[in-house]
């Protein structure tokens, strides 16, 4: 197990274990994490864990063309009273997000000094929501980092109300010109929209 100490430099992703975890320690600043994210790496632990950084084999991703509408979203997406926006409250979004759990997790995953860390991303300009709106509410979104490079790697989403964060992400995709979707790691959910494996090294192409 690789331990990170104060220098910028995170070891060649082919080291790490079979599970995908790559290395230790470390801290959240905006210059890590960008190096993190062009290096097809990223942070993920619980809150009472230490910084945890992988980088799995396979990466589970979705190419924008391949996304999978079904007739019922389909139909909420034209009904729906949502107003979909971007960039119009990072903070409020990635604090909603919080509170979700992931699979096999304790904790949350998104600390106060991980919320601050994305908060500085997208200051920065590399860091993106996408918020739903009900009624003037907040009821969905999604956050993800944008390293310039054609790819955009999602973070977590959430939802008040029934189909947010599926609206929040359809219309997101449906409106970009990204060329792959970083989805991390399996769940039922992004399956269902058409995201899939591919391998670490197939993955590092798009990103390099």
């Amino acid at each position: 197990m690789h331990i990170l100490n104060k220098d910028i430099v995170f070891p060649d992703v082919s080291l790490a274990s079979k599970e995908g975890i790559l290395a230790i320690g470390g801290d959240l600043s905006s210059k890590r994490l960008l190096l993190a994210y062009k290096s097809g790496i990223f942070p993920w632990f619980d809150d009472e864990e230490p910084l945890i950084w992988w980088s799995p084999d396979p990466r589970f991703v979705l190419f924008p063309e391949q996304l999978k509408v079904s007739k019922s979203m389909k139909q909420v997406l034209r009904n729906s009273d949502f107003e979909i926006t971007v960039n119009k409250d990072f903070e409020a979004v990635i604090k909603h997000c919080s509170t979700i759990k992931r699979n096999g997790q304790k904790g949350t995953w998104i600390t106060e000094n991980m919320t601050n860390a994305y908060i500085q991303l997208h200051e920065l300009g590399y860091a993106t929501s996408v918020e739903v709106w009900l009624n003037d509410k907040l009821v969905g979104g999604l956050y993800g980092v944008d390293v310039n490079n054609g790819v955009f790697c999602g973070e977590s989403m959430f939802s008040l109300v029934s189909n947010a964060s599926k609206v929040a992400f359809i219309t997101f995709i449906q409106n970009t010109n990204y060329k792959l979707i970083d989805c991390q790691v399996y769940t039922n959910h992004l399956e269902s929209l058409g995201a899939r494996d591919i391998s670490r090294d197939e993955f590092l192409t798009y990103i390099n």
